[in-house]
């Protein structure tokens, strides 16, 4: 069982997972599904700033997991932060692989949600 805290706007956590043993913080993201594959961005962008001092910054170190929505499939993913490049985009596969090898895949999926 989980108890989920959220935190206000503009902060690099949005919510407090607490699991019964850790607490942990969350960053929020929604996916795009391309490819069998749901993307997401693991880092914020600040090139909508009109003088940024970074145009990407990394949540190393002020989160421990992503929250992952997909409106398409219902699908929630908790993702640790250590699973993935926080550089660029993520990638979860959710359809098989051509190949069919599953062997180094692992499921992120966490929760289904009916959507109307």
């Amino acid at each position: 069982m989980f108890n989920v805290s959220a935190f206000q706007e503009n902060t690099r956590a949005d919510l407090v997972v607490d699991n019964g043993t850790n607490l942990s913080r969350v960053q929020r993201k929604t996916g795009r599904l391309r490819n069998g594959s749901v993307l997401f961005a693991p880092c914020s962008t600040y090139g909508h700033h009109p003088n940024p001092k970074v145009r990407r910054r990394t949540y190393d170190g002020e989160i421990e997991e992503f929250a992952v929505f997909r409106p398409e499939l219902g699908a929630v993913y908790l993702v640790p932060i250590a699973d993935v490049r926080v550089t660029s985009q993520a990638l979860l596969r959710v359809t098989p692989p051509l190949n069919g090898q599953w062997k180094r895949q692992r499921n992120y999926e966490i929760a289904r949600i009916d959507v109307f």
